[in-house]
């Protein structure tokens, strides 16, 4: 997919969304739109500091950089960045995985959104959709029928947005430190 450029009006709102799809040479083009959804997150779910402890925003993005690096080895990885009259306004980094078998008929693979990440000032605008529109003719094109993504529980304008796009809640996940008696034994 390299450098290739997809084109798409937003009905509504100003400008052309176009897409880029990135690979590992220009994974820091991401660095400030990962900074903005860290400071989401730990605004989002402070309750989970009583029992994670989050990390500065210089740590969360070298961790979460070496893993888009490590996600990108593996030619299904898909990088998009959405871009607006010139300016990065959002981006999805999507995973395929095999899926879980079990009481579920899922094809044998899943895309998985590990990050979806829209600049705040462009939150609202069509960026969001976009990107899940465009991911979801990509894997589509693969053969792949089933999305998957993550959203924090407290964070319930991520997952109205989610369900509006069409995502139903599937597996709760609940965090917990070994051993722990109380924050952050």
């Amino acid at each position: 997919m390299g450098n290739s450029l997809v084109t798409k009006p937003q009905t509504g709102f100003p400008g052309v969304l176009r897409f880029r799809y990135l690979g590992s040479h220009e994974i820091d083009e991401l660095g400030e739109l990962w900074t903005a959804i860290h400071e989401r997150h730990t605004a989002t779910a402070p309750h989970l500091e009583d029992v994670i402890t989050s990390v500065d925003t210089e740590e969360s993005w070298r961790r979460r950089r070496a893993q888009y690096l490590r996600w990108l080895a593996d030619p299904d990885t898909l990088a998009v960045l959405a871009e607006r009259d010139g300016t990065d306004v959002g981006y999805a980094m999507v995973t395929v995985r095999d899926a879980q078998q079990g009481s579920w008929d899922r094809d044998s693979r899943v895309a998985v959104v590990q990050t979806l990440a829209v600049a705040p000032e462009h939150t609202g605008t069509g960026v969001g959709s976009g990107l899940l529109e465009e991911v979801r003719r990509q894997v589509g094109s693969r053969g792949i029928r089933d999305i998957e993504l993550s959203a924090l529980a407290t964070s319930s304008e991520d997952i109205r947005f989610y369900e509006q796009e069409g995502f139903q809640p599937f597996v709760t996940t609940m965090v917990s430190r070994i051993g722990a008696l109380g924050p952050h034994d």
